[in-house]
């Protein structure tokens, strides 16, 4: 018997289906049509981060891909993608961006903490603000390793551990720890009229990672561009706090 759908599932799938309602294919289009892969609320340029191994040829799994803005990034770079998400308006939207520039790929309703793929069907998996940050990592790392082929790489952008502690349950981030760190892991933010989020701590992932199957190659904590601006729907975080302090990690792992 396959196991329940998790409650933060649901929750999280109305979150964003108000929020697609809300900011609807026009900002889904304008990410598509980007020329640069950018990262996080910041858009920091892969030429910077430099996380993802050579695209090319290479079959991705996106957990959690949203509108899918960054499989149409790596479809133009010559790979295969395929985008996972759990919000059907979501996956509607990112079609008719695939309709609208011509660049395809299969989108599949699912969630990362169950995925409907086959074991071994990829070489790359990717969660830029999907399932790393909506899905529990003690559901969704052990899926990314079923999934990847042997010596397949992971990589992932998730909020940092230090804007979580630093995140009150409602308003913008404060500069001063608020939450105790051992023992993270569910982040609720319905009273916030946001969804379920999930964080771990820096040793927490490299635990989790490692008891998978993974050997980490890089962590880049993310700091704000100069000339950031705050921004204007995830204004949770001011740019002037992301300039002092990461407001997000990303992780590299392979596969050994």
């Amino acid at each position: 018997m396959s196991s329940p759908e998790p409650e933060s599932v649901a929750v999280n799938r109305e979150v964003w289906t108000r929020s697609n309602e809300k900011w609807g294919d026009a900002h889904a289009l304008a990410a598509w049509q980007e020329e640069e892969i950018g990262w996080g609320t910041w858009r920091v340029p892969e030429s910077h981060v430099r996380v993802l191994p050579e695209l090319e040829g290479l079959d991705v799994v996106e957990l959690g891909c949203g509108v899918a803005y960054f499989s149409a990034w790596l479809a133009r770079r010559g790979a295969r993608p395929t985008g996972v998400d759990p919000t059907p308006a979501q996956l509607q939207s990112a079609r008719r961006c695939q309709d609208e520039t011509g660049i395809r790929f299969p989108l599949v309703d699912g969630y990362g903490e169950r995925v409907p793929l086959p074991d071994s069907s990829c070489d790359l998996v990717l969660s830029e603000y999907g399932a790393s940050i909506w899905a529990d990592p003690y559901l969704w790392i052990p899926e990314a390793a079923r999934l990847l082929r042997p010596k397949g790489r992971l990589v992932f952008l998730c909020n940092s551990t230090l804007s979580l502690l630093c995140m009150p349950d409602t308003g913008p981030i404060k500069d001063y720890l608020l939450r105790p760190q051992f023992g993270m892991h569910t982040f609720d933010w319905r009273s916030d009229n946001d969804g379920i989020a999930f964080g771990l701590s820096h040793g927490g992932w490299i635990r989790l990672l490692r008891e998978h199957g993974f050997e980490i190659l890089k962590l880049v904590e993310i700091q704000a561009p100069a000339g950031a601006a705050t921004h204007e729907i995830y204004d949770y975080v001011p740019v002037e706090w992301a300039r002092r302090w990461p407001s997000e990690d990303v992780w590299s792992a392979q596969l050994r």
